[in-house]
């Protein structure tokens, strides 16, 4: 049980939805993914909503939700009449605010851009494309289903479906990938005038093909030059950089990821879904953070009965918030106020303050007031910096 700290106000609420099926598992994908060309959308969504119902029976999760996000796997393998049925499911459930942000990861590819008039009307606002590269042969060696046309007909498709509010999935750091080369990739992806990107380096991680076979990378120097260049190119085309990987045009920030790295609460259901909720007492001065993770597999998930979807269920120590706070808000380019802390752990500023005292003297985060931000050292030496509060 952590100490409350006063009357305070709860963190934001979102809902993170996981449909967990791809056509092809990409060789770097460490996602909950699994191959399926005809996932069982019917009865995998009354099991969402079930999951949902279940969650909701507590009452810190009575509150409105503050924005969704739909992801995957890849979640446009499902119609535009069940993710209907799942967003007209979540609006009889449980209340949201106004102007809610509804996110859809897609990837590109005519079946499934023929579906986001559907994913529009259904009230899904913000579509974000998996396209990854705009080579190639880059797409062949990264295990991609789709091919450059079709990356920018999808593009074209989610904006004559109306979205206006669009986010591109692009990496750098490919096989043999040269530093023009980078250059050359991230220019064709503004071309299409996203509202926001996420661009970010691929790692070789565990219990992927690639960690199994790895491919020739750049070395972390050439890397290290692709991601400065990405951010110099980004912002000359009017992005600014809001966390480690995120750009963004103005007022276009992802509200949901936003949430997570201001470490704000938010559920989770599907298959293998995390969730963080605050259920904050305070009559009797308790504050308790508890992360939950649903069954990971599919098929158990399915099967799963109505109060039987949580595989863990953890409540995080005041170590554990100082940790978890650290490694999320520390990604933020402008950093944090010290009052969110407290605001989103219940622990006094004292708990962090031994470890930022630290940071400031070896040049990883600068101080202003009570705001505290990552120096351009403490952003190159992030893991490092996060390290420190282990």
């Amino acid at each position: 049980m952590l100490p409350a700290s006063g009357a305070q106000l709860l963190p934001p609420l979102a809902l993170y939805i996981h449909l967990p099926w791809c056509i092809r598992k990409c060789p770097y994908c460490d996602f909950n993914s699994y191959a399926s060309t005809a996932p069982p959308a019917e009865h995998y969504i009354q099991q969402l909503l079930a999951d949902l119902e279940n969650e909701l029976q507590n009452p810190a999760a009575q509150r409105p939700l503050s924005s969704i996000f739909i992801g995957g796997g890849t979640p446009s393998l499902f119609s535009g009449a069940a993710i209907q049925t799942l967003l007209n499911g979540i609006r009889s459930r449980t209340a949201l605010l106004p102007n809610l942000e509804i996110t859809l990861e897609a990837n590109p590819g005519a079946a499934d851009a023929r579906r986001f008039a559907a994913y529009r009307a259904a009230g899904v606002n913000r579509l974000s494309i998996g396209i990854q590269s705009l080579s190639a042969a880059q797409l062949t060696q990264l295990g991609r289903i789709h091919n450059p046309d079709q990356a920018r007909a999808a593009i074209a498709a989610a904006r004559d479906a109306g979205f206006d509010n669009l986010n591109i999935d692009m990496m750098f750091a490919l096989p043999a990938q040269r530093l023009r080369e980078a250059a050359i990739d991230l220019e064709a992806a503004l071309e299409f005038l996203p509202e926001h990107i996420s661009y970010y380096q691929l790692t070789l991680e565990p219990d992927t093909v690639f960690h199994t076979k790895p491919p020739i990378l750049p070395d972390d120097e050439v890397a290290a030059e692709m991601a400065i260049q990405g951010r110099e190119l980004l912002a000359q085309a009017g992005f600014a950089q809001y966390e480690v990987s995120a750009y963004s045009r103005p007022h276009y920030q992802c509200r949901h990821n936003l949430n997570y790295w201001q470490f704000g609460d938010y559920l989770g259901i599907g298959a293998g879904a995390h969730g963080k909720l605050t259920d904050a007492r305070l009559d009797n001065e308790s504050w308790r953070i508890w992360r939950t993770v649903k069954h990971a597999h599919p098929s158990i998930y399915l099967q799963a009965a109505a109060n039987d979807f949580i595989a863990n269920r953890t409540e995080l120590s005041a170590d554990d918030c100082v940790c978890e706070f650290a490694l999320n808000a520390l990604r933020l380019t402008d950093g944090f106020n010290t009052e969110l802390f407290t605001q989103t752990t219940g622990l006094p500023f004292a708990h962090l303050e031994t470890h930022v005292a630290q940071a400031i003297a070896d040049g990883l985060l600068s101080v202003d007031g009570d705001h505290i931000q990552p120096t351009a050292l403490g952003r190159d030496f992030l893991d490092d910096l996060v390290g420190r509060f282990a």
